[in-house]
Parts: structure tokens; sequence; C-alpha cells
């Protein structure tokens, strides 16, 4: 006897499901083997750290970097979490990944502000902003960044082995970022618009004044002035530049545009 309509549609209505549902688990499955770069096999901590370490010293830093995040993920809670954290964004800095680098670093210091590494942390981070400041000719918002993480840490750890070496870059980005303005004023300067060049120079003068840059601020003021016809302000900057940079070759150019035009030092 033949089957009903109704009996053979279901049966195939079955059949139907049966093998969607089956579609489905493979589609899953094959998602999470692509997703899963390490199949998760929990391994005790150390044997875990332990490879981590190795890989980095092999060189392999951006898959040392993944089995030091797979420390953290596998083990929260545990002393080995914290090492790994920090042990990771390091990784990362040294592939020259420095937002991987930075944001490892902003989550350690957040998570364990008392650790005996945190002065670390912050060093590290600043040298991730350090490492990519360009050229003045460029846009400086790394400079800027590295330079307030470079005084964060010498506020927060005066006495830390690495505020030395900070102090040092911070002296080196203040000069960076001097050398950006005057880059800038000059470019106005030579395009006659005097009264934008003069703002730059002397926020080199005001801002950056123990940076290399002082003395031709000062000289690119004097020039300025004279351009402008203020007489009085030419004379004062340059007794100003004579004053504290007498033997400079900018005070030289200074006084002998002066006496061209018939002016002295006040």
């Amino acid at each position: 006897m033949s089957s009903s309509p109704v009996k053979l549609l279901r049966t195939r209505s079955r059949g139907l499901r049966a093998l969607s549902a089956a579609a489905v688990l493979l589609l899953v499955a094959a998602c999470a083997s692509d997703d899963d770069e390490f199949n998760y096999v929990e391994r005790p901590v150390d044997e875990l750290y332990n490879e981590a370490m190795d890989t980095l010293q092999s060189g392999n830093n951006r898959q040392a970097a993944k089995l030091f995040d797979e420390v953290d993920r596998q083990h929260p809670y545990s002393p080995w979490a914290s090492k790994a954290q920090l042990m990771s964004a390091y990784a990362y800095y040294l592939e020259n990944e420095y937002a991987d680098a930075i944001a490892g670093l902003d989550r350690f210091i957040q998570l364990h502000p008392g650790n005996v590494d945190v002065a670390y942390a912050y060093y590290l981070k600043a040298l991730s902003y350090y490492e990519q400041i360009s050229d003045v000719g460029r846009d400086q918002k790394m400079t800027r960044l590295a330079l307030e993480s470079l005084q964060e840490l010498t506020r927060r750890f005066p006495e830390s082995k690495y505020t030395r070496d900070a102090n040092l870059k911070v002296d080196l980005t203040r000069d960076h970022l001097a050398g950006k303005e005057m880059d800038v004023g000059r470019f106005y300067q030579k395009r006659g618009h005097y009264l934008p060049a003069i703002n730059r120079f002397r926020k080199v003068v005001e801002e950056y004044e123990t940076t290399s840059h002082t003395p031709e601020a000062l000289h690119r003021l004097v020039e300025c002035y004279l351009a402008l016809g203020i007489l009085n302000e030419a004379q004062e900057t340059a007794a100003v530049l004579g004053y504290n940079y007498p033997g400079s070759e900018w005070y030289e150019d200074s006084y002998g545009l002066l006496t061209a035009a018939g002016l002295g030092v006040q």
C-alpha cells in the first residue's frame, strides 16, 4: 500500500530538517576552527608560560604575544597572569605593533596599579609612543603623547631606575616639538605672514625656552619685528638674545640687522 501524500510530506520535511541541522552544525564547527587560532586545550600555567618565553627568545614575537595572552586567558587568577600581560605587551612592542602594546599596557596599569613592575609598564608605554615620533614636517601627535607619557612616569616614579632615561627623552621630545613650531614659523615668515610667524616663534621662547631652538626663535622675532616696523620690540628682543646667548651666531645676525637699520641694541 502506498503512503498518503500527507505522510510523504512529513517524512520529507523531517529529512530536510535533519539535513539543515547537520549543515548548521558543520558551519558552526568550521567557523570555530577558523576563529580559534589556539585550539583550546587547558594546560598547566608554568608549561604555557615557559613555551611563550621560549617562543619570545626564538624571535617569534607575535606568536609569543599570543601565547602570553593564552596564559592570561586560561589562568586569569594565577600569579603568572599579570606577568603574562606585561610580557605580551613587550612582545608586541618588539614587533613594532605599538597599538597592541599600548592597549595591553593600559590594561596592565589599570588592573595592577600597585604591581612591582608598574613603573616599567609606564616606561614601555612611553617608549611605544616615542618610537613613533615622525620628522618635524609631519603631524606631531605621537610626539605629544610621548611627552605626556614620559612626564607621567617621572611624576609618578621620580626614584625609578627608568626615570633618568625618561628625563633625557623628555628633553629630546620637547626639542622636537619646538622644532615643529620653528618649521611652521619659518613657513609663515617666508611668505610674509609675519603675525602667525611671530606667534610660533614666541611659543618656542615661552614654552620651550630650554631647547636648542630658542636662540634662532629670538633672531626670527627680530627679523619679523623689523619687517613690520616694530622697532622697539626688535631692539628689546635682540637685547634678550644678546644677554642670554652673547656668543651665538644668531645674536651676531640680529646685531647686524639692527646696525644696518641704523638702530642699536637696547
